[in-house]
């Protein structure tokens, strides 16, 4: 597989493949073929792809005997033109009460194959895991071939629509000098349409020259005119002073948490790509710790970061996962971006 051909400005490229629902006994032997036909064509050798399958196996047999609603999120990674895969596991199971006793080597949970949940710890490049009892776990895991994994500061998932092939969602991030421009975007409705508005905003992001995010939005506005059009979300997160420049149109919705209060970030009215535009900034304070949340209207806006004990103190791509678990709309396409502003 080749890397894609865009500039990021050195942030890492994470693309989701395929979510499987691992509900039966099946479940885990589809997950271990589909993760090790895509770490195969990523470029890990035959013992690095063994390791993968092992990891991808433990994960997804304990989601049959312990959760409910399992789900496996296989995921491309991209740094640099090297490639890596990504294993998010998630459910609405039991959660549970000793991460780190279970994640111990020699830890195996009843009936597995006696690798136990210290595989994930030992193998992985880096790996995860939050749990809370009573409402489920997430676990992420990611294989590179040789370099260890770096801290992220940065993650997002997508999710498509049942019974569709493509996502009318979609988010981008560019890395620059003082820190990330952040991009959320929802084409109108779903499938192929809302798709390529989606594609076509993340493009005209990734290859602009722009850092401000009015400017970006309003050469979104003219190269979605050929669209349907989208609903989209900008953000500066400058990590030096500690600022956030933001501009909204339509239902993205931002939010500035920390484990203390939870600040909605403004959004107009409009289509991007239609209709006149009222482009407008508005600049925030960012402590450090805190994070910048954005996602989708395929996500509930009801979701409160107080249900979910600790997660602020975990990887941006488990608040993500955290999130899409719990605030997803099955009727949607759905998207969430998450950036951390630096150390707390």
């Amino acid at each position: 597989m080749s890397p894609p051909e865009r500039s990021d400005g050195g942030a890492l490229v994470a693309e989701d493949v395929v979510w499987l629902r691992v509900e039966d006994d099946t479940g885990p032997g589809t997950v271990r073929r589909r993760v090790v036909d895509l770490a195969q064509r990523m470029g890990l050798n035959v013992a690095r792809t063994g390791e993968v399958a092992i990891v991808a196996t433990e994960l997804s047999t304990n989601l049959v005997k312990h959760a409910r609603e399992g789900v496996v999120v296989l995921r491309t990674l991209w740094r640099g033109g090297v490639g890596g895969v990504e294993i998010v596991a998630l459910d609405h199971g039991p959660g549970m009460r000793d991460v780190r006793g279970l994640f111990g080597n020699g830890t195996s949970t009843t009936g597995t194959l006696g690798i136990g949940l210290g595989a994930v710890r030992r193998l992985s490049s880096r790996y995860d895991v939050h749990s809370v009892p009573g409402r489920g776990t997430v676990v992420t895991a990611s294989f590179w071939q040789d370099a260890p994994d770096t801290e992220e500061l940065t993650a997002g998932l997508t999710r498509t629509l049942a019974g569709e092939s493509e996502c009318g969602d979609a988010y981008a991030v560019r890395q620059v000098p003082d820190g990330f421009l952040l991009l959320s975007v929802d084409g109108l409705g779903h499938g192929p349409l809302a798709a390529r508005a989606a594609t076509a905003a993340t493009r005209i992001f990734r290859d602009s020259r722009q850092v401000s995010p009015g400017a970006l939005m309003t050469e979104l506005h003219r190269g979605l005119s050929h669209t349907r059009g989208a609903a989209a979300a900008i953000g500066h997160l400058d990590l030096g002073v500690g600022r956030l420049t933001y501009s909204g149109i339509g239902n993205i919705t931002g939010r500035i948490v920390t484990a203390e209060r939870m600040r909605s970030l403004a959004t107009y009215p409009g289509i991007v790509g239609h209709n006149a535009l009222a482009v407008r900034e508005t600049v925030y304070d960012v402590v450090p710790g805190a994070w910048v949340v954005l996602h989708s209207d395929g996500l509930s806006e009801k979701w409160d970061i107080a249900d979910y004990p600790g997660v602020l103190e975990h990887t941006p791509l488990v608040l993500a996962a955290t999130l899409i678990r719990e605030a997803a709309n099955v009727r949607d396409d759905a998207s969430v971006l998450v950036a951390k502003a630096g150390g707390a």
